[in-house]
């Protein structure tokens, strides 16, 4: 048993660790896969790693010249804060259930209850003190997904702000229907994989997505790839950490992201125990397909060059009626 000036000291330290740690993509990146080095077991932390990287890669993806040309600055500065901000709230209530099972770890016992204290939902305390008990890793897994996934489902997705300012706009339709957006884990090498995000605003279709992203990262093949890519390669949020190693045409540079966006102080709300209100679909629980060796980037990539077209020729019939102009 455990007394209050320890609470208060396991508190402190979670709190802070968990606060410096979000300061923004690239610590939260970082924290996410030096946590997953140490515990291995909780492979939940290396995709949220690998997807926190994606985040960067798309904020940074608003900053290149086609983006620049084809969004306005308050649609790119939206968007941006949807990445931000979702990626906050998660990293907000996921590592401190991370801190709390390396504390469980250190004294050999189970600690989950000290989550309430973080607004954590009853239903992670309950799978915690399963994974505690049978080590089964991958429902471990499936349960932060489904966990995450719901906890940004009011404060970010039925948000009115987002509602109307971004998931409504024309911007999001577009890359909703033309699937221009996808989650990739790369190599060192030109192999590619990943998959395509469609739907984000559903919460079941996320955590599907979730749940293929995981089969996908962690078939063998892929997994140890993926590793070795984060190991070896520095995440600074821009694409060239993986696109150095694959063999593209040309490609519009993106930015480091901290040369381009500022750290960015959040609010946060009393978090209200979505489980409490809506509990568990049963379909979430579904075993998913085994998804194995997805390779996405020849077609990814296609369709980047064909809005980096598009672009190109918008620019160049602009520059052409302004010269016929004068």
């Amino acid at each position: 048993m455990y007394t209050g000036s320890d609470i208060h000291a396991y508190l402190h330290y979670i709190t802070n660790k968990t606060s410096v740690h979000n300061r923004d993509n690239i610590t939260r990146t970082n924290a996410y896969f030096t946590f997953y080095r140490k515990f291995p077991e909780i492979k939940w932390a290396f995709l949220a790693s690998m997807v926190s990287r994606n985040a960067g890669w798309n904020m940074t993806d608003l900053c290149m010249t086609p983006f620049r040309y084809l969004l306005g600055k308050r649609e790119r500065e939206r968007l941006f804060m949807t990445y931000e901000r979702a990626n906050w709230l998660i990293f907000s209530d996921a590592f401190p259930q991370l801190l709390v099972y390396q504390l469980s770890k250190q004294k050999n016992k189970p600690m989950f209850d000290l989550l309430s204290m973080f607004h954590v939902s009853s239903y992670m305390i309950k799978e915690w003190h399963y994974f505690w008990k049978y080590c089964d890793k991958n429902r471990l897994v499936h349960a932060l997904i489904i966990n995450e996934q719901n906890v940004i489902q009011g404060p970010v997705i039925e948000q009115d702000f987002f509602q109307h300012r971004v998931f409504q706009q024309l911007p999001y339709q577009m890359q909703n229907i033309l699937m221009t957006n996808a989650v990739l884990f790369p190599t060192m090498s030109n192999n590619l994989y990943g998959t395509y995000v469609q739907n984000f605003t559903n919460l079941t279709k996320r955590i599907f997505l979730g749940k293929k992203l995981a089969s996908i990262m962690f078939s063998p093949s892929v997994y140890e790839q993926t590793l070795l890519f984060a190991k070896y390669c520095t995440h600074t949020g821009s694409r060239r950490d993986y696109e150095r190693f694959l063999k593209l045409p040309p490609q519009p540079s993106t930015p480091f992201l901290r040369m381009v966006y500022p750290v960015i102080t959040h609010h946060d709300t009393i978090r209200i125990d979505w489980y409490q209100l809506g509990g568990i679909k049963q379909k979430w629980l579904r075993k998913n397909p085994a998804h194995k060796n997805q390779k996405i980037g020849k077609t990814f990539y296609q369709k980047r060059q064909l809005l980096f077209a598009y672009f190109y020729a918008k620019q160049a019939l602009n520059t052409k009626k302004y010269f016929i102009g004068h």
